[in-house]
């Protein structure tokens, strides 16, 4: 882990050498496009993927934020736009990492087989503060709808996103932030 003060700046799209040193527990600031998707969308694309047709956006490099966000208030692009639990994408997560997908946002510990596939294809999953949307959404300056419209806000959306805060919950090595975090206060004995 980072002991310094300043986070990790991170552009999407992603490759090996941007997220090679990055270890679980460091701070990030991410910006450029990110795209939103959720758990109905999630099944959408694997099924496009296992027929072989193509994904209606390009998964090289990419980050996908697990976030369902509120319609946009007057004035705002977004409305809040916090992560939602990034466990309920672990079914799907490796067939997307097979396909180049470089990074995930949500909350929450992601399962064995994930984190085991994160290292094989040299991914990480960031963790995001929860409970947190209205803060979060004011670092999305633009939302475009990509796909599946009828999902309303479970719909794939090309974010823009400047300065966004996260943490490396997963690295490419194997940590884990949330195993640590239990080892460290764990009671011995």
């Amino acid at each position: 882990m980072r002991h310094g003060p300043d986070p990790v700046r991170l552009h999407t799209p992603l490759d090996d050498t941007s997220i090679a040193d990055l270890r679980a527990g460091d701070p990030v600031i991410i910006s450029g496009t990110v795209y939103a998707a959720r758990d109905a969308a999630h099944k959408r694309l694997v099924a496009l993927v296992d027929a072989g047709e193509p994904l209606p956006f390009d998964l090289l490099g990419g980050i996908i934020y697990y976030v369902g966000p509120t319609p946009a208030p007057p004035g705002r692009i977004i409305g809040a736009a916090g992560p939602t639990t990034a466990g309920r994408m672990d079914v799907y997560t490796r067939r997307l990492l097979e396909l180049g997908l470089k990074g995930m946002i949500g909350k929450g510990p992601r399962n064995t087989a994930v984190r085991a596939a994160l290292v094989r294809f040299q991914a990480v999953y960031f963790a995001a503060v929860g409970g947190a949307g209205a803060l979060l959404a004011r670092h999305i300056v633009g939302s475009r709808l990509i796909a599946y419209p009828e999902l309303g806000p479970e719909a794939v959306r090309a974010l823009e996103f400047r300065d966004f805060p996260a943490i490396v919950a997963n690295d490419v090595v194997g940590g884990d932030v949330f195993e640590a975090g239990r080892a460290r206060f764990k009671k011995p004995g």
